[in-house]
């Protein structure tokens, strides 16, 4: 979501006529797009303020502006700790950033804000759907920074993806706090799987992705959307968060491991070759170690393709930080979020080995040290040997090696099997 917020910015400032600076010090205008969803991330961005007080002493015209989800509906607190810091924004409110570089440059800000679909967009790009959450779990700020859901229109969407496609979009991944949610506050009311199915007829477009789903909100419906529309892939992150039903409720996640396991399987039964991903926080409030070995249970029942594995952060403001004592050690949840990783790493090293051999429909969408890469439908990163795609199309691959992390395809694996199969 952040990277969709960051690219329209950008537009926002280039279209007042400014142009991207090489580095941050050089910069006239600095926008710091924050996360705050664990500590580190905070971390990081109060340090990068830090040296933007040494750059605004040596210059004080420049522009310092802070947005996203560090900013909340009160900004005292900010403005005593960060007092060089410019203007402040809260997620997706550009006006008071650009009105401010306006007010300092002289620019004009007119027709700035419209239409903020990327010009030069990746291959695959980012499309908010659905802004905000109405979840509330106690360890979550989201709520209170991105406000209560909030879904675009059917219509203004399909009309983004289509522009991005006439600019190159080969893949869209559909996002939002809680995408499985989209279009519950629209009227006629509309679904997820309406949006996709508008999406998927849409020419250009080769790949649907969506993120990031929550088990009480994928309906039956979606699941079968999933499996029935072409363009969808077949990947769900589906967060279980914790294995121990007592530690679900303490969360206010509002389901239990049983319901969690139940919605597993109907997908597993729905779409075929599905890969599925999740989110796990360990040591949250209380969790003993018995309660904890329930969400390793979790991990080696179902087996996911990744894990976004994490440690308890008590974020100040959550339900959490206010009435539940952080109890679990700094040295345990380290123990914990080992060995969650460690048995994480064995179950992919196990399901990639199970891939080699096979061959997969690779989008090409960048290179990494001189090699391209692309992904699978199921979202496997994939790096490229033996021959030269172009970014931007969809090639065929052998798969000849693998990692917990990643595949090794070669194009000229799949060309010896073909002919093999002519010549016989």
């Amino acid at each position: 979501m952040n990277v969709a917020d960051s690219q329209r910015i950008d537009l926002s400032l280039e279209r007042m006529g400014l142009d991207r600076a090489e580095s941050i010090e050089n910069a006239d205008v600095v926008v710091v797009n924050t996360c705050v969803v664990r500590q580190s991330a905070e971390d990081t961005a109060t340090g990068l303020l830090g040296r933007l007080n040494k750059a605004k002493r040596n210059d004080s015209s420049r522009v310092i502006a802070v947005m996203g989800c560090m900013v909340g509906p009160d900004q005292t607190n900010l403005r005593q700790r960060f007092p060089y810091v410019d203007v402040w924004a809260r997620p997706q409110e550009f006006q008071p950033i650009i009105d401010a570089v306006g007010a300092r440059t002289g620019l004009s800000t007119e027709g700035c804000l419209t239409n903020l679909t990327p010009q030069q967009p990746d291959i695959s790009t980012f499309v908010p759907i659905v802004h905000g959450c109405d979840k509330f779990c106690t360890f979550c700020l989201i709520p209170s920074r991105r406000g209560r859901e909030m879904s675009r229109p059917v219509e203004e969407l399909v009309d983004e993806v289509t522009r991005l496609t006439d600019r190159g979009v080969k893949e869209v991944t559909l996002l939002g706090q809680n995408v499985d949610s989209y279009g519950h506050d629209l009227q006629p009311r509309v679904d997820l799987a309406d949006l996709m199915e508008r999406v998927n007829d849409i020419p250009g477009i080769e790949r649907i992705r969506f993120l990031t789903s929550h088990p009480n909100d994928m309906s039956r419906r979606i699941i079968r959307a999933i499996a029935d529309l072409p363009k969808v892939c077949e990947n769900v992150n589906l967060p279980f968060q914790a294995g121990d039903d007592r530690i679900l409720a303490e969360m206010r996640r509002g389901y239990t491991r049983n319901q969690f396991l139940e919605r597993v399987d109907e997908i597993r039964e729905t779409i075929p070759g599905v890969t599925l991903t999740t989110d796990l926080i360990v040591g949250f409030p209380g969790e003993t170690e018995a309660e904890f070995e329930q969400s390793v249970r979790v991990l080696e029942l179902v087996r996911f393709d990744k894990v976004h594995s994490a440690a308890y952060s008590e974020r100040n403001g959550t339900y959490a930080s206010r009435k539940m004592p952080d109890m679990v050690s700094r040295e345990e949840k380290k123990r914990r979020l080992r060995t969650v990783d460690d048995l994480q790493a064995q179950i992919q090293t196990r399901l990639n080995a199970d891939l080699l051999g096979l061959e997969f429909d690779i989008l090409v969408d960048g290179e990494t040290r001189g090699r391209l890469r692309g992904r699978t439908r199921g979202d496997k990163l994939v790096y490229l040997t033996g021959g030269g795609p172009a970014l931007g199309e969809t090639v065929s691959v052998g798969i000849t090696g693998a990692s917990p992390w990643s595949l090794e395809g070669d194009l000229r694996a799949t060309q010896s099997q073909k002919e093999l199969v002519f010549t016989k």
